[in-house]
């Protein structure tokens, strides 16, 4: 298989002896990162491997029954992470190149069908010659939840998609190296990891290193990833980019989740869970100190919102809550679906949190999407870095503030009144807990901060709940029709806010 030219290691020569230099992590980031500078420079070449039709038209059952062979994982002599690969086939045909660093030195990891099971309607691919194929991905284990059991953590599988989990978590969100145009008129443009390079840690490390090289028709760029696995697993990020022309929108450190409905819309399904999602919101720490809460939705048509800042403290999608009875899944287990934090290292400079949410009908295709947007277009022949650290959590990350736990929204009016008000008015309730709310004396004179860009904003309320630890805001809006009304909302005592800030947008026709 033709890919991508390989990484050239040192050579030198002692009188008629020749042998190879050691390289160290540092250096061979070096290397990747001057091939993808050279890279850069070249015209765009798209994949052409093609594989047998056996494999590109199978369909996903199929590929479940092409397993990997628990002997043959990489590193599974000693040390506490393994290594299992993924076969290409189903929607990955696209091969990647994978090589390890051990003992200073670079070695390819060439395709080998012995290191795979062809079980049951896969059976006849085992006896096809696929010895010139590549990999298409994979996959990180390490002793997460029991000592005796290295557990997969992490996947690196199509395009530069990679997914992580922390302990007692389950797959959800997914994470990308980068987003470029997402969401455009012109079409959205997916980079992909061409070449990985994975650098084995010592039989007691407890972290490990991955680098890899990205390609697209706009930009090309080496990655250093540090990943360390546990009740939150971390990755620290290092994105060198180089611009093979312009860049229309550059998306930095994208999440990628589903959003199908929750508890502020109503949903047509016939479904008896009360919430379907991977994510409920986006959260965002400004570099001012504020946390804003956007309620995510599943819109009727494509909706695109944005959250200016200079260099943020961190952003990420959010799974609340996180306990079994408000979703009520057996087979998907929402609650254990994980959160993703991302939060810059250095200067990031002006820019914008993005959020794209995109309708669907199912809760198979992931529709929302969330990046930073640096301010400032990337040009054709610029390089940038960006330096990063995501983590994912299941409990409330460290947040100052009393946090949203409830938005709700219904009919402003109710069943059998007399004069009912017009049906496009809608009642909000939004539950704070948390922060100074936490055993805050019901006499204490709280005060809201409602803001809306459009409709008219009626009967404004602040009340404790019963259960003493928990303050409602609850107000109408009029919505505007044929105008989106972008509201934002805190909790404040003696003009300084108690809540992060409840964000949410309301359509007149989304009701």
């Amino acid at each position: 298989m033709k890919l991508l030219c390989r990484l050239a290691l040192a050579v030198m020569v002692l009188g008629s002896s020749t042998s190879v230099l050691a390289i160290t992590p540092a250096a061979l980031f070096d290397q990747v990162t001057e091939q993808a500078r050279s890279l850069a420079d070249e015209s765009w070449t798209a994949p052409s491997v093609e594989l047998p039709s056996e494999l590109s038209d199978m369909d996903y059952d199929r590929y479940r029954q092409i397993r990997y062979r628990d002997d043959q994982a990489l590193w599974n002599d000693s040390g506490l992470f393994q290594v299992e690969l993924f076969h290409p086939g189903f929607l990955y045909d696209h091969p990647v190149a994978i090589n390890v660093l051990e003992d200073e030195q670079v070695r390819e990891v060439p395709f080998d069908q012995q290191r795979f099971r062809y079980d049951d309607e896969a059976a006849p691919l085992g006896e096809l010659d696929l010895s010139d194929l590549g990999y298409a991905g994979f996959r990180l284990h390490f002793p997460l939840n029991k000592a005796d059991y290295r557990d997969e953590f992490a996947v690196f599988l199509g395009a530069s998609y990679f997914r992580l989990v922390g302990r007692d978590q389950g797959y959800g969100l997914s994470a990308r190296g980068l987003a470029i145009d997402t969401a455009a008129p012109e079409g959205e443009e997916f980079p992909s990891f061409r070449e990985f390079w994975l650098v084995r840690p010592a039989d007691d490390a407890t972290q490990v290193t991955i680098f890899a090289l990205l390609d697209s028709e706009s930009v090309t760029g080496a990655y250093r990833f540090d990943i360390t696995p546990g009740q939150r697993t971390e990755v620290t990020t290092e994105a060198r980019l180089f611009a093979r022309q312009d860049v229309g929108k550059l998306g930095i450190a994208p999440l990628t989740s589903m959003f199908m409905h929750g508890e502020m819309q109503r949903h047509s399904e016939d479904d008896y869970r009360p919430r379907v999602h991977d994510s409920s919101g986006l959260l965002m720490a400004t570099s001012r100190g504020e946390w804003t809460w956007r309620v995510l939705s599943n819109p009727q048509r494509l909706q695109i919102s944005g959250l200016q800042d200079t260099s943020p403290t961190g952003f990420g999608l959010i799974q609340r809550p996180n306990d079994f009875d408000a979703y009520m899944d057996m087979e998907a287990r929402y609650e254990k679906r994980p959160s993703q934090w991302v939060e810059p290292l250095g200067e990031w400079g002006e820019g914008r949190v993005e959020l794209v949410e995109i309708p669907t009908n199912n809760e198979f295709n992931d529709n929302i999407t969330a990046y930073w947007v640096p301010a400032t277009p990337m040009k054709a022949g610029e390089s940038r870095t960006f330096r990063y650290r995501t983590f994912t959590f299941g409990e409330p990350i460290n947040e100052p503030l009393a946090r949203v736990v409830r938005s709700r929204q219904g009919w402003g009016g109710f069943p059998g009144q007399s004069d009912p008000p017009d049906e496009s008015l809608r009642h909000f309730i939004v539950d704070f807990r948390g922060g100074e709310l936490e055993g805050l004396d019901p006499s204490q004179p709280v005060t809201m901060t409602l803001t809306s860009t459009s409709g008219e904003i009626r009967e404004q309320k602040i009340q404790p709940l019963p259960d003493g630890e928990t303050w409602r805001a609850s107000f109408e809006l009029m919505p505007e029709q044929g105008k989106p009304a972008d509201m934002r909302l805190t909790l404040n005592l003696h003009g300084r806010h108690l809540t992060e800030t409840w964000n949410a947008i309301w359509n007149a026709d989304e009701r």
